[in-house]
């Protein structure tokens, strides 16, 4: 497919009155239906554009925005429980600290949910806390 200019798509053809011309059974057309039938190409063009399909994508849902938001907090409290896991058994990893670090940054998007931002909020200090202590700027 051949794309014309940032809203043009590729260029339609008028294909359909030639074949019929060619079948010789059954249907026939006459000289002045072929001449009407071969118009000059038309290009296609999208309504709404490239533009408008990225914005639909950036639009988000917001049971979807809530879930997203659960599995950050999840992610957040599973690192919390590998790193308590890694203390009291004497070993302080730094690929623990730096999973930590990166799921810290995921959880100060809002959810939208009050309730949920509070709890995400608690996790979230809890996370820089840790942080802290390791020496973790």
């Amino acid at each position: 497919m051949r794309i014309y200019g940032p809203n043009g798509a590729a260029v339609a053809s008028n294909a359909a009155p030639a074949a019929a011309r060619r079948s010789g059974a059954g249907f026939a057309l006459s000289e002045s239906d072929a001449a009407q039938g071969q118009s000059p190409t038309v290009a296609l063009r999208t309504l709404g554009g490239i533009d408008a399909l990225i914005a639909l994508q950036g639009v988000e849902d917001p049971v979807e925005r809530r879930r997203r938001a659960v599995n950050q907090g999840r992610r957040a409290l599973d690192a919390l429980g590998e790193l308590k896991l890694g203390l009291l058994g004497g070993v302080l990893d730094q690929a623990m600290l730096l999973r930590l670090k990166s799921v810290a940054v995921d959880l100060r998007g809002g959810s939208g949910d009050a309730t949920l931002d509070h709890v995400l909020g608690e996790i979230d200090l809890r996370v820089a806390v840790e942080l802290a202590k390791a020496g973790v700027a």
